[in-house]
């Protein structure tokens, strides 16, 4: 069976040929732990768990290394333990190391209730900081950064195919994206390495004084202790709204350090999530965390909820489409549990070896027999067990939506106080509703 994956790169459709097949190497861009991850930030890590299943199941287990960073140093980190320190009266790195470990430990419980293996390597940019001082150095000496100011800066004209990963010029760039204005650049594109710390933020020792990475640096330094200095891996992934600036400036001043050799072979980009029909935001009320939605939806549901879009495509989120996943589910779920034999089909396989074609391979395990469902599902990261959807059936989310499309013709027709009797007997069910410009969403009281 041929794997094919779509390279961003190359903007094509390629066999994925790994340089060492007992040796293959994937990498994914993790999360920054300043909240709670969205469930767009579920959409990578469940996409480049299916790969990571999938490699595996092509060239076994014990062959296949998955890096995922934990992003533990960043401004919007120290704006939050900034805010919350000046609100508790405490220090602000106390604070700070507070807010990181217990974003980083739901995150790991969020992501293992959606099915997801663990990464075989999990860095923290915290702990990679000699790593990214010596790749600043080495980037100095090839004359491709310099020091300004306390800051060190990439001196993007040094790279004459700067752009290859978004397919831009220089001038497109500096026009499509927000630059920042500071007298010490020599270029507007040029981007930090390092930057100085104040005595309340995270800082380093350095040549160039105390200070901090840029974040692009991070990643180019925990994928080189993660494998080895200058080696390229196979592949690289993260959602869409990386691939520039994060993965073009990780391109440039990984090359640069490792005099031209490639960062990776293949690079995978997950497409953007919108929920009801519209880009998640607070302001619209439509901003929901993975953690929210684990406490109301089994994991499984969410998952599978994700994978019925391809990664490539846009996706919207909906509670209908999170009720037909539950249904679906219980049915495949009931079949499946008790068999002591399973096998994955070959329809199936080529459909996922297919660019992750998931939408194809679930239509093709909606014609297969009980073992390849059963093989089916647990390569897709399912473990059949009726119990994984039961435990969490605390409401009947047909008889919710039913109640709210009623409440909503009371509404249209006026009739206040028709709706105002609906919500209140939702409510007394433990169930509150919240208007917004989207609709009318719904949660369970605590």
């Amino acid at each position: 069976m041929t794997l094919r994956l779509h390279n961003t790169l190359t903007r094509t459709k390629e066999d994925f040929v790994p340089q060492d097949p007992t040796n293959v190497r994937m990498y994914v861009c993790g999360p920054t732990v300043y909240d709670f991850a969205h469930i767009g930030n579920a959409r990578p890590a469940i996409v480049f768990d299916v790969l990571f299943r999938l490699l595996r199941h092509i060239y076994g287990e014990a062959h296949v290394t998955y890096v995922r960073n934990i992003t533990d140093i960043d401004d919007k980190i120290n704006a939050r333990a900034a805010e919350r320190a000046k609100d508790r009266n405490v220090p602000v790195l106390d604070m700070l190391r507070e807010i990181t470990a217990e974003t980083y430990r739901v995150y790991q419980e969020d992501v293992a209730a959606l099915g997801n293996l663990p990464a075989t390597l999990t860095p923290k940019a915290t702990e990679s900081i000699p790593g990214m001082i010596a790749m600043t150095k080495a980037l100095i000496d090839g004359g491709h950064a310099y020091a300004a100011e306390g800051h060190v800066l990439f001196d993007v004209s040094s790279k004459r195919d700067y752009g290859k990963l978004a397919k831009r010029s220089v001038d497109d760039m500096i026009a499509g994206a927000r630059v920042d204005v500071a007298p010490y650049k020599k270029n507007p594109m040029d981007f930090v390495l390092w930057k100085p710390s104040s005595d309340d933020q995270p800082g380093w020792d350095s040549p160039w004084g105390r200070g901090r990475p840029g974040w692009h640096l991070e990643c180019s330094a925990m994928i080189e202790e993660s494998f080895s200095p200058g080696e390229t891996i196979d592949i690289h992934g993260g959602g869409i709204d990386l691939m520039f600036p994060h993965h073009e400036n990780e391109i440039a001043q990984s090359e640069c350090a490792h005099h031209g050799a490639p960062l990776a072979r293949y690079w995978m980009h997950n497409g953007f999530l919108n929920v009801e029909g519209e880009k998640m935001s607070k302001s619209l009320g439509n901003f929901v965390t993975i953690h929210e939605l684990l406490a109301d939806w089994p994991g499984d549901v969410l998952r599978f909820n994700m994978l019925r879009s391809h990664y490539r495509q846009p996706m919207d989120w909906t509670i209908a489409g999170m009720r037909e996943s539950w249904n679906t589910l219980e049915r495949w779920y009931a079949r499946t549990e008790p068999l002591a034999n399973w096998r994955v089909g070959e329809t199936f396989l080529e459909a996922v070896s297919d660019d992750l074609n998931t939408p194809q391979a679930i239509a093709e395990l909606h014609q297969a027999g009980d073992e390849e469902l059963a093989g089916g599902l647990r390569l897709l990261g399912f473990n059949p067990a009726p119990e994984r959807l039961a435990s969490k059936k605390i409401v009947d989310t047909v008889e919710i939506e039913r109640a709210i499309e009623a409440r909503n013709t009371a509404r249209k027709a006026k009739d206040f106080k028709e709706s105002d009797r609906i919500r209140d007997e939702l409510l007394a069910q433990g169930i509150v509703l919240k208007d917004g410009p989207s609709g009318t969403t719904w949660e369970v009281k605590r």
